[in-house]
């Protein structure tokens, strides 16, 4: 049970904005597109892959073997297996949990740990109607709205981050400068081409050409305070929580390669990252962007750390209000969190988050030589996840 878990490879798609360059491509396919660039970065013979788990929220339709699929996209073999899993906001980074603790059981040696989501092409629908309707107007259901509203309320997850506001006091101002720094740290970020060697170019066929999608739509340029300050609240009236100081509705995907330091030498594989631990914390579901700040002080009591010892964050920026609550409560330092923006700028497509922010961070660490990073998000429902990864490069 005492192994040491490695990461090899890490690579992403481009995040595409909503109904964007990405939109028309099936989420299976994006899921196939990373996992075989991923095995193929690690320098690994394909039949060495004992599992693939990806990370993914909106399973309906032909997603429900979104695993599997995905998988014989990658090109891998019929005797690989593989499975999904769904927490919300998590899925991609709980992937990657899942992936560490099928090789510390003995049960895998190789993973590949992906997370993938087209919230574009999430459908709508209605319901009952396999009883039957005798008359009348019917209603559709939006399957995008679904998957960010909490059934037990009900409310959007947008409601909570108004909630977070309220109890943390964290102002309008507050949100749109944190969200201006995002923007403005990921534009610089792409203008000196920090993100090119992370992401794998994409193939877009239309009627009318072939397209590479190989840049983040999302980022917003020429974005000013000013411009920020004028945006209506968009989930409360009178709120401060504006779609200008919330993270996107995207697609996109993105894998990584996870085995023993052992059996990468064995492989002549090259160990990036060590996966050092996790913890998951549970909150209230009206507070649920509260959660990492829960999830990431569990995480440091079980390893005995300091938030001083973490010297990179990646903390899912879901909405402003919520990263301020937290990064204000855990005492980061803002030097170390988002260096190259967040989901506020880049976008937050949400079953493959998690699994983006990991490789973000493996390239970020490597330029920066940083020890130990953190990478955290909150999950709607209320829980937060957290993790920690050193650098071996």
């Amino acid at each position: 049970m005492n192994k040491k878990i490695v990461l090899i490879s890490g690579v992403r798609t481009a995040i595409g904005e909503f109904m964007g360059g990405l939109s028309s491509i099936n989420q299976i396919d994006l899921g196939g597109i990373v996992i075989k660039e991923a095995v193929n970065r690690a320098k690994i013979a394909k039949e060495k892959v004992d599992e693939v788990i990806v990370g993914n929220v909106g399973q309906i339709a032909d997603s429900g073997f979104i695993a599997r699929a995905a998988m014989f996209k990658a090109g891998l073999e019929k005797e690989t297996t593989a499975y999904s899993v769904n927490r919300q906001c998590g899925s991609g980074l709980q992937a990657i949990v899942d992936g560490a603790l099928e090789i510390m059981t003995g049960n895998s040696n190789v993973v590949v740990a992906c997370g993938t989501e087209n919230m574009s092409r999430l459908p709508y629908y209605i319901t009952n109607v396999r009883g039957g309707y005798r008359m009348g107007h019917q209603q559709l259901e939006d399957g995008l709205i679904d998957i960010l509203t909490w059934p037990l309320g009900p409310f959007h997850n947008g409601t909570t981050a108004e909630n977070v506001a309220d109890k943390y006091s964290i102002t309008r101002e507050d949100q749109d400068k944190f969200a201006l720094s995002s923007q403005e740290k990921m534009i610089k970020a792409q203008d000196e081409g920090k993100f090119k060697e992370e992401i794998i170019p994409v193939e877009v066929k239309t009627k009318k050409e072939t397209m590479i999608i190989d840049t983040d739509e999302h980022p917003k340029r020429g974005l000013t305070l000013e411009k920020l300050s004028k945006l209506k609240a968009a989930f409360r009236e009178n709120g401060s929580v504006t779609a200008g100081n919330s993270s996107g509705i995207n697609d996109g995907a993105a894998a990584v390669v996870l085995t023993t330091e052992d059996m990468a030498k064995e492989l002549g594989a090259k160990p990036l990252m060590e996966f050092v631990g996790y913890a998951v914390a549970g909150n209230e579901a009206e507070l649920m962007g509260f959660g990492p700040a829960l999830s990431t002080k569990k995480l440091l009591k079980k390893l005995n750390m300091n938030i001083k010892d973490i010297d990179l964050v990646e903390l899912n920026e879901a909405f402003a209000s919520q990263s301020v609550a937290v990064i204000r409560d855990l005492g980061l330092d803002e030097s170390i969190v988002n260096v190259n923006g967040g989901a506020i700028s880049h976008g937050h497509p949400v079953g493959a988050t998690g699994c983006i922010l990991t490789v973000k961070m493996m390239h970020e660490m490597k330029r920066r030589k940083s020890e130990l990073g953190l990478v955290t998000m909150c999950i709607g429902g209320g829980q937060g996840i957290s993790a920690i990864f050193r650098n071996l490069q």
